[in-house]
């Protein structure tokens, strides 16, 4: 590349994850992560056959068992 050429990158960031990605992120199994999807815990959406989380339903239950946590709820 010449030095007057400038390098453009482009960068995609994800708008939401799969189980299996989800279950990497929490250190769970990606069966655990589908059960607390199916009692409600942790939020998502379906896609076709398979199911979506945004990244700030993640965040949203973190910061719930953070609170639990805190407050001694099992």
């Amino acid at each position: 590349m010449k030095d007057d050429q400038t390098e453009t990158r482009v960068v995609f960031t994800r708008k939401w994850f799969t189980v299996r990605e989800v279950a990497e992120q929490l250190g769970y199994g990606e069966t655990k992560v589908r059960m607390l999807i199916a009692q409600g815990r942790i939020r998502s959406l379906k896609d076709g056959r398979s199911r979506r989380v945004l990244p700030q339903w993640v965040d949203e239950y973190v910061e719930l068992c953070a609170e639990q946590s805190e407050m001694g709820v099992a």
